[in-house]
């Protein structure tokens, strides 16, 4: 399987580290030419590569941590994106509801990614968070994952666990995943939710 992170300010170089802290390879790219990535990338690990956008969306998964609207663009990478998995860590807050349509933001974004299996994930947790190692007082930081494909989920939760995370199935993106989309100014009712701790 292989990832690539489009977009590579604060959300993209805080993702980068997660792979990097457990050796996954990743590619990273952004609006940006490669070369000037390619520093801050070399920085953060030596399996962290920075490719021009068209190459980067070769990989089999694509974590989209980009400004919303930037979702357009990316989208015409590629005529289709069957067979791809496209994780969607934007976040709308600011985006006013009646530019969506009435749709929770995941589904305006999924509707450009034609043929992708489409979760919403990595979304909820401050750069800084991601960044940090998950594994924090005897516990996880959790990732919360949502889809209208249920067969989606599931690879996407298995990279959360590899990454060090705790994956929650939060079920479709108007359902439980509406409690970590943020609408206008609002912000999703799990948004800062973040530990998981077994009970002892």
């Amino acid at each position: 399987m292989s990832y690539a992170i489009v977009g590579f300010g604060a959300v993209g170089q805080a993702l980068a580290r997660a792979f990097a802290r457990k050796g996954i390879d990743v590619t990273v790219a952004s609006r940006r030419p490669a070369d000037a990535l390619a520093p801050q990338a070399r920085a953060i690990g030596p399996r962290v590569i920075a490719k021009a956008l068209q190459d980067a969306v070769g990989a089999d998964t694509i974590i989209l941590a980009i400004p919303f609207w930037e979702h357009r663009e990316v989208a015409k990478a590629l005529p289709s994106w069957e067979g791809k998995t496209v994780i969607d860590a934007t976040n709308a807050f600011g985006v006013l509801p009646d530019e969506l349509g009435g749709l929770p933001s995941s589904a305006v974004i999924a509707k450009a990614f034609t043929g992708a299996k489409f979760v919403k994930g990595f979304n909820h947790l401050i750069a800084a968070t991601l960044a940090a190692d998950p594994i924090v007082e005897g516990g996880h930081r959790v990732i919360f994952l949502s889809s209208d494909d249920e067969d989606a989920t599931a690879p996407v939760a298995s990279l959360a666990k590899e990454l060090g995370f705790a994956a929650v199935k939060l079920g479709k993106l108007d359902e439980g995943g509406a409690l970590v989309h943020a609408r206008g100014r609002t912000w999703g009712q799990l948004i800062f939710q973040d530990l998981f701790k077994k009970e002892q």
